[in-house]
């Protein structure tokens, strides 16, 4: 099956030879095509180039014109939890009314609240109620996907929550890698226990978790009130111990040194980052560990953003993701992450496409096969509406601009 998209206004993100990331100055060059076609042999990108080029001895089965129109790859985001139960409305209200995030944790809320819920929704309504966030994120231009458990807090929940993704994974064309995010928070039963909880994740959790292959990564919350530095490394070190490589919540309240435990063992991502010493910045050059911004969650709670501009500006890579959940971002638009970045982040127009494509791949190991329109690479690509360029799409920051959608060569 072979389909030829032509008369492409500008053709976005495009390389011949894949990348892993683009660092510091290079986040300001986006390349693309103007006047262009891109070809599409069954879920693969198999050619694309400008309209003179268009080959015109191959038969295709599809021809579309997008006269007007701009094709960009698909967003890849790499942090969220849209596998919960319910919602935490009441949390929302609360802080209009002056409670802060950290207070509501105190008091039994937070992520204690959902973890609550959830232990007690059956598999099968989970499944449902995650699979309908799937599929919004899908209408709203994402290809890959990184989906976290630890809202389960107990074995049976966070296998629970990892199944579910499993099995989100196997029913929808949407590329979803899974983590193990067992060390998410402190169980109430746990309390003043913390020793006692993290063996138990490790000694209890762990060991299914690898043998089921439920996860790739493995993930923990290193923060003042949650895990320190000490519990990040033991809970790194087993995980590698499985195989699972880590990712790190990190540096969102408090910088305690998590990042630099992040780098030391390899960390894929290290991701938050609200809270960035000098020497945090310094410690991340020249590694292979992604700096994940997360914007909705600063924009939800009203706290710091990511000072992307400055990690940027020190030739650091950046990426950029939802952290879709009910409590501190119940949002998985990309756009709005993307139109954020730049209004608020001062991130270019450029660089926020490329932390939203090619550097979130990246963050979730899959730049060989998404990211960027790339010869071999998934044909994963959302076609947009007749708009000026891609400047417009975080300028016009509240409005659709997505006219299609493909992920793996066919049209969501």
């Amino acid at each position: 099956m072979k389909t030829a998209f032509i008369n492409i206004k500008e053709l976005i993100q495009i390389e011949d030879l894949p990348k892993k990331y683009v660092s510091g100055k290079e986040m300001s060059k986006l390349p693309t095509l103007k006047n262009a076609f891109l070809i599409v042999e069954n879920d693969i990108i198999s050619d694309f180039g400008t309209m003179d080029n268009l080959p015109n001895n191959i038969h295709f089965n599809s021809i579309i014109d997008v006269t007007g129109k701009l094709i960009l790859p698909t967003w890849c985001d790499s942090h969220t939890h849209i596998v919960y139960a319910g919602n935490r409305v009441q949390e929302f209200v609360d802080r209009i009314h002056g409670l802060t995030y950290e207070a509501i944790a105190n008091k039994g809320g937070g992520i204690l609240n959902s973890a609550k819920l959830l232990q007690k929704t059956s598999e099968e309504d989970l499944y449902a109620q995650a699979a309908t966030r799937v599929e919004e994120v899908m209408q709203l231009g994402t290809g890959a996907i990184e989906i976290k458990s630890g809202y389960g807090l107990t074995k049976d929940a966070e296998l629970k929550m990892l199944r579910v993704i499993k099995k989100l994974d196997k029913n929808y064309p949407i590329t979803i890698k899974a983590t193990f995010l067992g060390a998410h928070a402190l169980p109430t039963e746990f309390k003043d226990r913390k020793n006692e909880y993290l063996t138990a994740v490790i000694e209890n959790i762990l060991p299914t978790v690898a043998k089921e292959n439920l996860a790739e990564f493995i993930d923990i919350f290193c923060e003042t009130g949650y895990f320190s530095v000490e519990d990040t490394e033991q809970l790194l070190e087993a995980g590698k111990r499985y195989g699972l490589q880590p990712k790190i919540h990190v540096n969102q309240f408090n910088a305690i040194g998590g990042i630099q435990a992040g780098v030391k063992y390899n960390a894929l991502s290290v991701d938050h980052l609200e809270a960035m010493r000098d020497e945090d910045i310094e410690y991340l050059k020249n590694t292979h560990t992604m700096p994940v911004a997360l914007p909705s969650c600063s924009y939800f709670l009203s706290i710091p953003y990511t000072p992307a501009r400055k990690m940027i500006d020190a030739g650091l890579p950046l990426a950029l993701a939802t952290d879709y959940n009910p409590g501190s971002t119940p949002s998985g638009n990309m756009n709005f992450v993307v139109a954020t970045a730049c209004i608020k982040m001062k991130m270019t127009p450029e660089e926020a496409i490329n932390a939203a494509t090619i550097n979130g791949a990246y963050a979730m190991g899959l730049e060989k096969t998404h990211g960027s329109i790339c010869r071999g690479k998934k044909a994963n690509f959302v076609v947009t509406k007749k708009i000026p360029n891609y400047n417009f799409i975080p300028y016009s920051f509240g409005n659709n601009h997505i006219d299609r959608i493909f992920i793996e060569g066919v049209e969501i």
